[in-house]
C-alpha cells in the first residue's frame, strides 16, 4: 500500500501500551550510544521513566531499558542518577532472569556502575554477589561471561565483598577461567583475581588452585589492559612466599622487568609496583636484579618520566632494590641522587612518601647524604613535615635522620625550622616516626651545641 494511503490514526490505535514502551525503549537504546544524546535524555528526565520500565516483567521492554542504562553508566553523573533512582536492585534482580541476554545486560550495567563504593555496597545488600558467582559457569556465552566477570572485578574492589566471594569459593571458579578465554573475559578475570588476592587467604587459594603459572604466562602477551591486571595480580600474589617461589621459577621477575622497556607509562608503573614485593620476598634478590642486563640503569632513567604514578612506583622499587648494598652502589653510579633531588619540589603526597623513603635508603651509601645536600634536596624535604599525611611524616623523618648525619645538612634543616616540626613528631604514636624524628633532632642539636662551644673557646 502506498505510504500516502496509510491511515495513521488506525496505526496508533492498534499499538498497545506495551508496544509503545518497547518501541520507546529500543529507540532510547539506539540513541544512548551518543554522548550528546545522553545529555539530551538526562535533560528530558528520562531516568525516572527508565526506572519505571525496569519494574516491567516483559523481557522485550527490560532488555532495551537495561541496555540504555548500561550505555549511560559510562558517565559518573549518570551512574549517580541510576543509583538514586533505585535501579541497582533491579539490575540484581535481572541476574536471575531466565533470559541470558537480560542477565548479560544487567551484569554489564553492574560492571559499569560498581566503579563507586556505594553501588558495590548496594549489590551486596541486595544479595547480588551470589548470582554473579553462579554466572561464572556460563562458559559458552562469552558476552555474559565477560559481563559477569567484569561485575565481580569491580565489586571485589570492596574488601567486604571479597569476604563474601571467599565464602562462595569464587577464586577456584576464576582461576579456572585463566585459560581458553577471549581477552575480554581474561582482563576481567585477572582484574578480579588481583583484587581478591589482597586477602591473604585468597593468595593461598590462588596458588592451590593452580593460578600462579597461568598468571605469569599472561605477562608474555601484548594487550596492555590484560598486562596491567596481570602485574597487579602478581604484585599481590608475590606476598605469599610459596607463590613467590613459583613466580621466580616461571621467570616472572624477568618478565616484569622486561615490561619496563615498553614505553607505556601506566604499564611500566604497574610493573614497578609488582617488582617491589618480588624483590622483598625473593631469596638472593640483589643478585637476581643484577642479572638483568641494563635493568638498574633503565629503572633509574624512569625517574625522569612526567607520569607521577610511574615516578612514585619507580621510587618504591628503587627503595626495595637499594636494600642490597651492591645494587645501591650501582644505582648511585647511574646518577640516582640528582634525579631524586630534582623531584623533591613535588606537592603530591603519594610521590612524596615514596620519594622520601628512597632518599632515606639511598643516603646510607657512601657520600650520598652529602650529595643530596649539594643537590639542594634537604630544604624541600623539611616542608614535607607540614603535610597532613602521617605516612609522609614517617618517610620524611627517616630521610631527615639519615641526612642529618652530615653537618651541612643539619645547618640547612636548622635554617628551615626542621627542629620545631620534628619536635611535634616526637609525640607521635608511630614508633618509627618517633624514633626517626628524635634521631634527627639529636643530630641537629649536637651540631648546634658543638658550634656554641667553639664560640666560647
Amino acid at each position: 500500500m502506498p505510504i500516502d494511503k496509510v491511515d495513521s490514526n488506525k496505526l496508533v490505535v492498534d499499538l498497545t501500551p506495551l508496544d509503545v514502551a518497547k518501541a520507546g525503549a529500543l529507540a532510547l537504546w539506539s540513541c544512548s550510544k551518543s554522548d550528546r544524546n545522553k545529555e539530551a535524555m538526562q535533560r528530558a528526565g528520562i531516568f525516572p521513566l527508565l526506572a519505571k520500565l525496569l519494574k516491567s516483567d516483559k523481557q522485550s521492554v527490560l532488555v532495551p531499558a537495561v541496555g540504555t542504562l548500561q550505555e549511560c553508566a559510562s558517565r559518573p553523573e549518570y551512574r549517580k542518577l541510576i543509583r538514586q533512582e533505585g535501579m541497582i536492585e533491579d539490575f540484581v534482580k535481572g541476574l536471575t532472569n531466565e533470559s541470558e541476554e537480560l542477565k548479560m545486560h544487567c551484569a554489564s550495567a553492574i560492571f559499569k556502575c560498581a566503579e563507586e563504593p556505594e553501588t558495590r555496597n548496594l549489590v551486596r545488600e541486595f544479595n547480588g554477589l551470589t548470582p554473579l558467582v553462579k554466572l561464572l559457569s556460563q562458559v559458552k556465552n562469552k558476552e555474559l561471561l565477560a559481563a559477569a566477570t567484569g561485575a565481580i572485578w569491580k565489586c571485589s574492589m570492596s574488601p567486604v565483598n571479597v569476604k563474601q566471594f571467599k565464602k562462595q569459593n569464587a577464586i577456584s571458579h576464576l582461576v579456572g577461567l585463566l585459560s581458553g578465554q577471549p581477552e575480554g573475559v581474561l582482563i576481567n578475570v585477572v582484574g578480579a583475581i588481583g583484587q581478591c588476592a589482597k586477602d591473604s587467604d585468597n593468595r593461598i587459594a590462588i596458588r592451590k588452585a593452580g593460578g600462579i603459572i597461568p598468571l605469569v604466562q599472561l605477562l608474555k602477551g601484548t594487550n596492555q589492559s590484560l598486562l596491567i591486571n596481570a602485574t597487579k595480580a602478581i604484585e599481590q600474589a608475590a606476598q605469599d612466599p610459596d607463590s613467590m617461589n613459583q613466580i621466580e621459577k616461571q621467570d616472572g621477575v624477568r618478565l616484569l622487568w622486561s615490561l619496563l622497556k615498553t614505553g607505556k607509562p601506566e604499564l611500566q608503573a604497574s610493573a614497578c609496583w609488582a617488582i617491589c614485593p618480588c624483590t622483598n620476598y625473593t631469596k638472593d634478590a640483589g643478585e637476581l636484579v643484577r642479572s638483568f642486563v641494563g635493568g638498574l640503569e633503565l629503572i633509574v632513567s624512569l625517574l625522569q618520566s612526567d607520569y607521577k604514578e610511574l615516578v612514585a612506583s619507580v621510587c618504591a622499587a628503587i627503595s626495595c632494590i637499594a636494600k642490597d648494598e651492591e645494587n645501591l652502589g650501582v644505582i648511585t653510579d647511574h646518577g640516582v641522587v640528582p634525579l631524586l633531588a630534582k623531584l623533591t619540589h613535588t606537592a603530591d603526597d603519594h610521590l612524596r612518601m615514596h620519594l622520601a623513603e628512597t632518599i632515606a635508603r639511598c643516603s646510607t651509601w657512601g657520600n650520598n647524604r652529602i650529595s643530596f645536600g649539594q643537590c639542594k634536596a634537604v630544604a624541600p624535604l623539611v616542608q614535607y613535615l607540614k603535610s597532613s599525611d602521617p605516612l609522609v611524616h614517617r618517610a620524611t623523618a627517616r630521610a631527615l635522620f639519615e641526612l642529618s648525619k652530615d653537618p651541612d645538612n643539619c645547618i640547612t634543616m636548622h635554617d628551615n625550622n626542621a627542629v620545631k616540626l620534628l619536635v611535634e613528631m616526637v609525640g607521635s604514636k608511630d614508633d618509627i616516626l618517633q624514633e626517626a624524628a628524635a634521631g634527627a633532632i639529636k643530630n641537629v642539636r649536637q651540631l648546634a651545641l658543638a658550634n656554641e662551644r667553639e664560640k666560647f673557646k
